[in-house]
């Protein structure tokens, strides 16, 4: 998560992370913040950030349903690093809350050790039926270094909806 954090933030892109039961990717965001990265937090649960991440801004939704929609109308593309099953399921529901394919908005996975692969098939077996231009939604990369790459391309075949 560190390198996609740097990685990430050194294109400009400002971060923003959905906090789940008082979870947060920190060693993405510490390493966000080192590269010069803007980072907001969306959530409810954040009693207090770690001394690393103080001065961070969050914003504090009560309402799981209505933090969804708020991270989905703030995001341009979704960014899929391997992690938990929990964050997993958050991204899929940002990703429906913000309309799915009708969208335009992207869904780049780092596939890393095969983190995705099972969301690869479901991809190719059942977005390929009912979403138009799935391929250039649902977007894999298996390593770090081609990460941004995959997100600019992503972004530019989705046009001007996704931006």
């Amino acid at each position: 998560m560190s390198l996609a954090g740097g990685l990430i933030a050194r294109h400009g892109a400002r971060i923003v992370c959905l906090e789940h039961d008082n979870d947060l990717p920190i060693p993405l965001i510490t390493a966000a913040r080192a590269a010069g990265g803007e980072v907001l937090i969306v959530g409810d649960a954040v009693a207090h950030l770690p001394g690393a991440l103080a001065g961070l801004p969050i914003e504090r939704i009560a309402d799981p349903e209505e933090r969804l929609r708020r991270v989905s109308a703030l995001a341009q593309a979704f960014v899929g690093l391997p992690g938990s099953l929990a964050s997993t399921g958050d991204l899929y529901r940002c990703w429906v809350r913000a309309g799915s394919g009708a969208s335009g908005k992207p869904v780049v996975l780092l596939n890393r050790n095969r983190a995705f692969e099972v969301l690869r098939g479901l991809s190719a077996d059942i977005l390929s039926h009912s979403v138009k231009r799935h391929d250039r939604l649902t977007v894999f990369t298996d390593n770090i270094d081609d990460l941004w790459n995959r997100i600019s391309w992503a972004l530019s075949e989705a046009g001007p909806t996704a931006a």
